[in-house]
């Protein structure tokens, strides 16, 4: 006899995560290309053999700083490994079974992984023609069995934004009782009066919530640590959702330290963006068809020849995430990494 296991689990399907091959380029995962920062690599040597003792569960330090970055009362944040986590407390503490989660689509993978774990209804927005979300679209989509929407600013595959009227017509037109969760992964990269900083738009709205990363700009996708920031009285159901510890002590310092190198944060983001928007521009003049991006990625719309454009950079040597008959996603990595990319796709368009 087997066991017995949920239903939504057989149809489920497992995140894919961005390949890695020795000695390839790798242009999958939206990470950093330039290295722990400096600051980040003196406290892992000074903190390594604290990961023998279990963190403090309350993340008390990282969370006050956090708070004072923002500007807020420290009740005001959650944290967990990795946005991605916290967007999965945030929906263990906002769906039940049959509830309905609401998101464009296509946007972050792991949203539909995170309603059908917590037992809820998937209902996907179409993005507009111009691959940005339709923010009326959505609003019209909300029922009295909504209980959750998400919103990628910017949108992770697409790199495009939603602007200041958009974002407050969309919470606007969302019923109080209904969470909105603005998932700014990639806020670090994005054009402040193009994607505005939603933690300033909205600072007294219960029922909106800001994630944030440290994966990104941060570079510190390996060490897993993400937070949001909302009301009270959902940071502290969201905190009830963290699993044990899932912050760990090095992670938990790395972070602050991290916060307190901004300069340098600020100048790395910089030289994406400049590289971002030269690879854009390159891949326009070659014929491709790229939406403007926002984040530290670009997305090509290939539809049918996506897997194999994705093929055909593998076998170059270069590693980019393709999705199948939509586009592919390509981060942006150092100048000759970047470079040797654009040579690959100049050679497919004439393969």
């Amino acid at each position: 006899m087997s066991v017995h296991l949920r239903a939504a689990m057989t149809s489920l399907p497992a995140y894919v995560a961005g390949k890695k091959s020795p000695g390839a380029i790798v242009l999958a995962s939206n990470e950093s290309p330039y290295g722990l920062l400096p600051s980040v690599a003196a406290v892992i040597a000074r903190y390594a053999d604290g990961v023998s003792r279990y963190p403090d569960m309350g993340s008390t330090r990282l969370i006050a700083a956090i708070a004072a970055h923002h500007g807020v009362d420290p009740e005001r944040i959650a944290v967990g490994a990795g946005s991605v986590e916290v967007c999965g407390q945030l929906a263990t503490a906002a769906v039940g079974a049959g509830d309905e989660v609401l998101f464009g689509w296509r946007a972050f993978e792991a949203y539909p992984i995170i309603t059908a774990v917590a037992g809820g209804k998937a209902v996907k927005v179409p993005l507009t023609d111009d691959h940005v979300h339709d923010v009326d679209a959505m609003a019209a989509a909300v029922t009295d069995r909504t209980r959750l929407v998400f919103l990628c600013n910017p949108n992770n595959p697409t790199g495009t934004v939603v602007g200041e009227a958009e974002l407050r017509r969309l919470v606007d037109n969302v019923p109080d009782d209904v969470l909105v969760v603005i998932d700014e992964a990639y806020h670090e990269y994005a054009d402040p009066v193009a994607a505005p900083d939603a933690t300033l738009l909205f600072p007294d709205r219960p029922n909106v919530a800001i994630t944030r990363t440290f994966s990104k700009a941060y570079a510190l996708a390996g060490l897993r640590v993400g937070y949001c920031v909302g009301a009270p009285e959902v940071i502290s159901a969201v905190r009830k959702c963290q699993v044990p510890f899932s912050v760990n002590a090095l992670a938990q310092e790395a972070a602050i330290a991290a916060l307190g190198d901004a300069e340098e944060v600020a100048r790395r983001a910089k030289l994406t963006v400049a590289e971002r928007d030269r690879v854009r521009g390159a891949l326009v003049d070659a014929g491709y068809e790229v939406p403007r991006s926002q984040g530290n990625f670009v997305w090509l719309a290939l539809g049918d020849r996506t897997v194999d454009f994705g093929q055909f950079c593998n076998d170059g040597g270069v590693i980019v995430r393709p999705f199948a008959g939509e586009g592919v996603r390509v981060t942006i990595g150092a100048p000759g990494e970047n470079d040797r990319f654009l040579e690959l796709a100049r050679a497919f368009r004439t393969s």
